[in-house]
């Protein structure tokens, strides 16, 4: 399970963009669904695997947390100078990708707030965060209840 599953109750989406995710739980659910080799950052993508569902998926995740959830993107510095993405909103934090790390402990105190602009300065990173919208989109009129 994510980091922060514990508190998902506690974070509601700001807006009903996507019918159906009102929590990080039901988000994660649904990415469970979509997540792709395709939506990995490049460099990771020969190692992304279904077993390894989350692995290269942070940035575009969390900036489409923020989108449905309000808050803050906020970045671990890793050993090798990448940055790991996590959200923080209504005061509690979630990493909705944190499962890619095997129960590595990863610290979700005091770290740099990420900035969207900085990262979709990168073309192929806009691109899979657009890509992970639209399947977010696809997979919950796909998976609406009946009324």
């Amino acid at each position: 399970m994510y980091y922060g599953y514990e508190n998902s109750d506690k974070i509601r989406a700001v807006n009903n963009i996507y019918e159906g995710i009102n929590t990080p739980d039901d988000l994660y659910h649904a990415l469970l669904n979509v997540w792709c080799e395709y939506s990995c950052t490049p460099r990771l993508r020969n190692q992304w695997t279904r077993e390894n569902i989350t692995l290269g998926q942070c940035a575009v995740t969390s900036f489409l947390a923020q989108d449905i959830f309000g808050g803050k993107v906020h970045g671990i510095l890793l050993p090798e100078g990448n940055y790991h993405c996590y959200n923080v909103a209504n005061g509690h934090a979630f990493d909705l990708t944190s499962e890619q790390f095997d129960g590595e402990s990863l610290s979700y105190t005091d770290n740099l707030e990420q900035s969207r602009k900085i990262h979709f300065m990168r073309h192929e990173k806009k691109e899979r965060y657009e890509y992970l919208k639209r399947e977010l989109k696809r997979y919950c009129i796909k998976n609406k209840s009946p009324a």
